[in-house]
């Protein structure tokens, strides 16, 4: 990304966060006694804060401090998003009070207003409690397709598909463990990584040494990932080189012809233009050469524009990237830019599945959905 598009970019999402974060402040500042204001005040700047000064910390000089201020903000990031709705449903109810005159007198009484912010306080911790524990149980959703091609001598092939991990200071020793644990026991011939292998800085993933975890997973032939936007973000080479010295292998732009029985063909994510002027192959040239009578898996992991995979006979795509919103109510957002926010759909021939990914991003949390590794059974015909 040009110098120029990373400072406006970074202006946009600070001014939003900054808007959002002093209409939350002001609004519980309201309900805080004078004596406690400057409390209340020093400990909002400090949770405000914390994200920024972690990832700038992990970037110079990354240790204990700059992981716990990103475990802070993360979280807080997290809770922000249901302060922020309490606190519009709040504003809401006073705006039409103001029409209908419908709440008692003691609605704007200090102990009243003390009252609702210890409930909305309770309410969020409960929600980001519940949200963490879920992200850290990630399901294994089954899948059974059927694709009307020979593969060799092949009945039968099954996948292990874990997209979104998002390996980092969040998804650490702990999680990544227990990912590779669930792809373990699918038993799979293969395991398929459709992209955001990597969050972001591959130094934290460097220092906690996760590509040892990354070389456990097993399967007949092998693991096979491909870039996303985040691998972009921190450096894709850095990303994939480390991958694959760790049994990783990168598919970019590229396809392998495994068992002389199917093919796995990986894109080029298409943030690869805007982060580091990398211009990905169009389908067609990147299918050139393909024996299309075998079977076609296709990763690429943002789910646009599927109708290419129907138009040039792929027989799955698998994709990630939206973690369905991840937190609710994003989902809806989610559902409204992509044809598949998550979950299976057939066009013509082909099958897509977009997952919503095993890890996260930002907040470690999930309230709008559950992780998920998937097992995709395949029979051939």
């Amino acid at each position: 990304m040009k110098k120029s598009q990373l400072i406006v970019f970074l202006t946009v999402v600070l001014t939003v966060y900054s808007a959002v974060n002093y209409y939350i402040f002001t609004t519980g500042l309201s309900a805080i006694p004078q004596n406690y204001r400057a409390t209340y005040t020093a400990a909002y700047l400090f949770l405000f804060l914390s994200y920024i000064a972690g990832r700038f910390l992990e970037r110079k000089f990354p240790n204990a401090v700059s992981t716990f201020f990103i475990w802070v903000g993360s979280f807080w990031l997290g809770a922000m998003v249901y302060y922020l709705q309490f606190t519009i449903l709040i504003d809401l109810f006073r705006l039409a009070n103001t029409i209908f005159n419908f709440l008692p007198p003691a609605f704007y009484s200090e102990e009243y207003k003390l009252v609702l912010l210890a409930v909305v306080n309770v309410s969020v911790f409960l929600i980001v409690l519940a949200g963490y524990l879920n992200a850290r149980i990630p399901v294994v959703r089954k899948l059974n397709i059927i694709i009307d091609k020979k593969a060799g001598e092949l009945k039968g092939l099954k996948i292990a598909v874990a997209s979104d991990i998002h390996l980092g200071t969040i998804i650490a020793q702990r999680s990544v463990k227990r990912i590779v644990n669930r792809i373990n026991s699918i038993g799979a011939d293969i395991v398929l990584l459709p992209g955001d292998v990597v969050d972001e800085d591959i130094g934290p993933v460097i220092k906690r040494n996760l590509g040892e975890f990354l070389r456990n997973i097993k399967s007949k032939y092998g693991t096979y990932a491909v870039t996303g936007n985040h691998e972009y973000i921190g450096g894709a080479e850095a990303a994939c080189r480390y991958l694959e010295e760790h049994g990783i292998i990168e598919l970019r732009d590229r396809y392998v012809k495994i068992a002389d029985s199917f093919y796995v063909v990986g894109r080029e994510d298409r943030a690869s233009k805007g982060f580091a002027g990398i211009i990905r192959k169009p389908m067609a040239e990147l299918l050139n050469g393909i024996d299309s009578s075998l079977p076609v898996i296709l990763m690429d992991h943002q789910p646009v524009h599927l109708n290419e995979a129907e138009k040039f006979g792929v027989d799955l795509q698998l994709s990630g990237h939206t973690h369905h919103g991840q937190l609710w109510p994003f989902n809806f957002i989610t559902k409204k830019i992509y044809e598949v926010s998550m979950g299976y759909k057939k066009k013509g021939n082909t099958h897509i599945y977009v997952s919503c990914g095993v890890g996260s991003w930002g907040p470690p949390i999930r309230t709008g959905n559950r992780p998920e590794i998937l097992q995709i059974d395949l029979q051939f015909s």
